[in-house]
């Protein structure tokens, strides 16, 4: 191999594409070298969507052509999956430090403690022979110094979550986000907030209604340009066997792609974001949801610039008030909050199990053939694009991942393999915290629970399903139903003692003796064979 020494080896992950990345604010180009890599493990760790992969590798491609392009142009050595063929991130990051001999390895701090880990016992390997740098006479050996920075992406940092949460054992996201308005002057009037209302959430759960959605927004396409189409061919061959499609491939690779996707959004579905944002439809791949969460996660878009054009549209032309709120708590609110709680909770947060659930994934969510039409609706929405939206992912796949007693960590790693705005900062909270409430309720006060009857009224999903919404035992019964009654049955002492769950309670000792022992029966028949649901 042929040394070529440099200073500093940069070293750029994929969801870290940010052009003013704090890894790069010191760069001397005649100096130093950008590295990128991409790992076979990073894509079956977990049993990666053929989106996702190919959202990663053609944004991570991009990405090092336009740091080439820059004037001066950077050095980047870029370590293509079909090229240097590095089966982790390690392995790719000690050839290079072979390759170059670096003084110091530059990486901001990654969203996945396990890449973190795996870079720190690389670099604990890692010797270099140093002659004629910094002074020194003749040929020294010794280790690279490895710099963690802070990720500057994020409007909250980790000191400053840390600061906020305390010794807290519990956190609402509620008062970390008006925190946050109040920090950024977002949708604020003086120091209250505009409307009288920190959160419009109520006004935003309306369902469609028989008639369903109507005067919908297209769906902005981008082009597939050679570096994307070449990405494609790739992941179909290495991932053959990989779960989901990329015929439809339609998400953003660049930042100017992605400013795209955020003008698109503000200017044709902000304005009606709101009331339907938890409405589901057969056909309704994406409503008026903003699909700008895949170009956040990769770095591509600040979440201030997304929140301050909301911001914006909403004083330039009068928009819904409860839209532009409840998009903008998304941004500035949640997603913030959510990504200090996983640093704040890991590692527990990995094997966290409240409840004990050990069943095993039902093998149709990797392909959506089920009876239970709403799962086959919201499981083939997922494989087809890397996307439903968070009420498909909360209140349908997550909501039964709870009531059929699912291994939280197998339901966890299915949501990180099958979306193409998963990193596990992001995901893991979401699932394990919020969907599956593995972690007892940390920052939720209840599990997110319900019976068909919530999922009849917020879709048409019910219709020419398999099973009946209504009904909770016998052959016709909706295991949607049967399991959420079976799961207050089991938990009938927490729930009732819970102000927010206890009229659930009541509602469940209603049931006659007989009625709860036929629900049992049947609840007992399908958690003993999930996979023929």
């Amino acid at each position: 191999m042929k040394i070529e020494t440099c200073r500093h080896l940069v070293f750029i992950l994929g969801d870290q594409l940010d052009e003013a990345s704090s890894a790069l604010e010191d760069l001397d180009p005649a100096q130093d070298v950008v590295l990128m890599v991409e790992a076979l493990e990073e894509s079956t760790h977990v049993w990666s969507h053929k989106a996702r992969t190919t959202l990663f590798l053609s944004a991570m491609r991009h990405f090092a052509q336009s740091l080439r392009q820059r004037n001066p142009p950077l050095r980047v050595d870029y370590r293509a999956l079909d090229t240097a063929g590095d089966k982790t991130l390690g392995a790719g990051l000690s050839a290079a430090i072979e390759k170059y001999q670096p003084l110091r390895v530059i990486a901001v701090e990654p969203g996945d403690l396990r890449v973190r880990q795996q870079i720190e016992d690389t670099m604990a390997c890692a010797m270099v022979s140093i002659a004629g740098y910094a002074g020194s006479a003749g040929t020294e050996t010794r280790k690279p110094i490895l710099e963690w920075r802070e990720d500057k992406h994020f409007l909250c940092s980790l000191p400053q979550f840390r600061n906020w949460a305390g010794q807290s054992a519990s956190l609402r996201m509620e008062y970390f986000y008006r925190h946050m308005r109040r920090q950024y002057k977002v949708l604020m009037d003086g120091d209250q907030p505009l409307g009288g209302q920190w959160n419009y959430d109520a006004e935003n759960r309306k369902g469609f209604g028989k008639a369903g959605p109507k005067a919908l927004p297209q769906t902005l396409k981008f082009e597939q340009d050679t570096i994307t189409q070449n990405v494609i061919a790739l992941v179909a061959k290495t991932f053959a066997d990989h779960p989901g499609e990329i015929a439809s491939f339609n998400w953003p690779v660049t930042r100017e792609q992605a400013l795209l996707a955020l003008n698109d959004f503000i200017t044709h579905r902000l304005p009606q974001f709101g009331a339907h944002q938890d409405a589901m439809w057969t056909t309704l791949d994406f409503g008026w949801h903003a699909l700008l969460s895949s170009s956040l996660n990769l770095k591509l878009l600040h979440p201030l610039e997304v929140v301050l054009a909301a911001e914006q549209a909403y004083r330039a032309r009068g928009l819904d008030l409860a839209s532009v709120e409840g998009f903008i708590r998304q941004v500035l609110g949640w997603r913030e909050f959510i990504r200090g709680v996983y640093f704040l909770d890991m590692p527990g947060l990995k094997t966290a199990n409240h409840y004990d659930h050990q069943n095993a994934l039902p093998k149709w969510y990797w392909s959506g053939d089920t009876g239970m039409n709403c799962m086959r609706q919201s499981i083939g929405q997922t494989l087809k694009n890397g996307y439903s939206h968070h009420i498909q992912r909360l209140m349908v796949t997550g909501m039964f991942g709870v009531t059929a007693q699912i291994r939280p960590q197998a339901l966890c790693d299915w949501y990180l393999a099958v979306y193409v705005d998963a990193v596990e900062w992001v995901e893991l909270p979401n699932t394990a915290g919020m969907a599956l409430f593995a972690n007892g309720g940390r920052f939720t006060s209840k599990p997110y629970i319900a019976s068909g009857a919530y999922v009849k009224r917020m879709s048409n999903y019910c219709s020419g399903c398999s099973y009946e919404p209504e009904t909770r035992s016998g052959p016709k019964a909706c295991p949607m139903t049967t399991l959420y009654w079976n799961f207050l049955d089991q938990h009938e002492s927490s729930f009732g003692s819970n102000p927010r769950t206890a009229l659930m309670v009541k509602n469940l000792q209603r049931m006659t003796p007989e009625e709860r022992a036929q629900m049992r029966q049947r609840a007992g028949e399908m958690l003993a064979d999930l996979d023929s649901l």
